[in-house]
């Protein structure tokens, strides 16, 4: 009997029998770290360009809070540590968005108004749904402070307030 696991294409095939549908959705659900409020839903589907990220996040400080692809879908460490440092396939100093150079999981900063609630509506050229670029299965971290785009390898971007694993959702 053949068992194989294609874990990026969310499929299981056994005897080849099962082939896989592209990933037209995926999502993360924040969750705070001990003792916080911070929560939030973030979506990723494909748009001309690469992949649209919306997020709405609540419970922050007010102001800004870096937000980063991790290299690992593991919340499990209470401070979230278990996520890893940055997404970067490529090996790229850490910057900003529009950077020419950039990990791929840097994704700035997201703001969080008077009321501690961020939203973010940005496409990303530099993220998929598959190959090396691709986010699913990574961690998702909003960040206790600024990200300043500069300081290498993290954009001294402070604490990790919050943690989802991106993964794979039915497409609409």
């Amino acid at each position: 009997m053949k068992l194989s696991f294609l874990l990026a294409g969310a499929v299981l095939a056994v005897a080849g029998a099962v082939s896989a549908a592209p990933v037209t959705k995926a999502v993360a659900t924040l969750k705070s770290a001990p003792g916080g409020k911070v929560e939030g839903v973030v979506t990723f589907s494909p748009a001309a360009g690469g992949v649209r990220v919306n997020a709405r996040v609540t419970g922050l400080t007010p102001g800004d809070h870096g937000f980063h692809i991790h290299e690992f879908g593991d919340c499990a460490a209470t401070d979230f540590t278990s996520a890893g440092g940055h997404f970067n396939p490529g090996g790229d100093p850490h910057a900003g968005m529009d950077a020419a150079a950039r990990h791929s999981g840097d994704m700035g900063n997201i703001v969080a108004d008077k009321d501690g609630v961020a939203v973010l509506d940005v496409v990303d050229s530099k993220l998929s749904f598959d190959g090396a670029n691709s986010v699913l299965g990574r961690g998702l971290i909003v960040h206790a402070a600024a990200d300043d785009f500069k300081t290498q390898p993290t954009g001294n971007a402070g604490g990790r307030v919050a943690c989802g694993v991106i993964g794979a959702t039915k497409g609409e």
